[in-house]
């Protein structure tokens, strides 16, 4: 038998058993013991059991979701591909394609996912694993079909049975500096709303709040706009500015949905676009985004003193206008 196979002879009945008892502890650990049989029948048959009893009020919403995860996570390419339909991970780590995207190649997950949005959503999933997509057709979401030469390593969210893990892009403390008196703030609501886009999971769905400053000066005079005086400061190269904003992008932040890696390099490449002027051509030509992005001036920088949860806090300084822009955006979390 293949090991991809189901064990024969295992009656749908104990999964219909299970679902009427109701108890939710030992259908989770029914769960375990489906995929350590590599019975993928039987979690798909348990998912769609526990689906139903929803609809007739019971309250089985983490059995169908863990059964989810665990097809996306753990089976066969072809089998785990059919969990990225709408309405499927709402309560799972993370945003399935991305869950499958870890697992398999786009060769073997694009003909079992129906065509849409969530393909595309898969594709650059698995773009961002280092898959060169651009001669695919019928492939949405306005960046590139792969990773363009100036673009970070983006972090990627590594997932597990039980858990999950969301990497920070590595950056130095930083110098400690303190900072000039705030200049002259100037009406910029592109950027602002661009900023906020880019944490609006932390915003709407959790504990989070967002300050964007757009002024006339320095990148330290748009920081103190925000109220420190001394700050840690690092210099920042645009790959790096850009790894941060698509981590931050992606994430849902303490408690809100996370949104996935594709999304997190969409919020990045938009919100550069709004910063250098290129918004108005949207989609916009890599290689022009990119020697706009070098143009700019990044920073990172962080209060004084330690940063706990989930933190963005940019500045850019466009030397050649004379603007600069702050982001402080946090969520209270102890861990990210």
């Amino acid at each position: 038998m293949n090991e991809n196979e189901p064990p024969s002879g295992r009656p749908a009945d104990k999964n219909a058993e299970l679902v009427e008892l109701g108890d939710i502890d030992e259908l989770l650990r029914h769960v375990d013991r489906l995929v350590a049989d590599r019975d993928w029948a039987g979690l798909v048959d348990l998912r769609d059991r526990s689906r139903a009893a929803l609809e007739r009020g019971r309250q089985l919403w983490p059995v169908a979701a863990q059964c989810e995860y665990r097809t996306a996570l753990q089976a066969p390419a072809e089998l785990a591909a059919t969990m990225v339909v709408e309405g499927a991970g709402q309560f799972t780590l993370g945003p399935l394609a991305e869950v499958v995207a870890q697992g398999s190649g786009w060769a073997a997950l694009a003909p079992h996912v129906a065509p849409g949005p969530l393909l595309s959503v898969l594709a650059h999933e698995r773009i961002l694993r280092g898959e060169d997509l651009t001669t695919v057709a019928d492939i949405a979401l306005e960046v590139p079909l792969r990773i363009q030469s100036w673009e970070p390593d983006y972090a990627l969210a590594e997932y597990r049975e039980f858990e999950a893990d969301f990497p920070h892009p590595d950056l130095p403390r930083g110098d400690r500096v303190e900072l000039p008196p705030p200049a002259p703030g100037v009406d910029d609501p592109d950027v602002v709303n661009a900023f906020r886009s880019v944490v609006q999971p932390w915003t709407a769905q959790s504990n989070g709040r967002a300050e964007v400053v757009a002024i006339e000066g320095t990148a330290e005079e748009a920081v103190s706009a925000l109220g420190p005086r001394l700050a840690r400061w690092v210099p920042l190269s645009p790959a790096d500015s850009f790894a941060l904003l698509a981590w931050a992008g992606a994430s849902g932040g303490a408690h809100g949905r996370r949104r996935g890696a594709a999304a997190g390099r969409i919020e990045a490449w938009w919100t550069a676009a709004v910063l250098t002027g290129l918004d108005d051509t949207w989609p916009v030509e890599p290689e022009e985004l990119g020697q706009a992005a070098a143009e700019l001036k990044w920073f990172a920088w962080s209060r004084d003193e330690p940063d706990t949860g989930w933190n963005l806090r940019l500045a850019i300084e466009d030397p050649v206008d004379g603007l600069a822009w702050a982001v402080a955006a946090s969520d209270a979390s102890m861990t990210r």
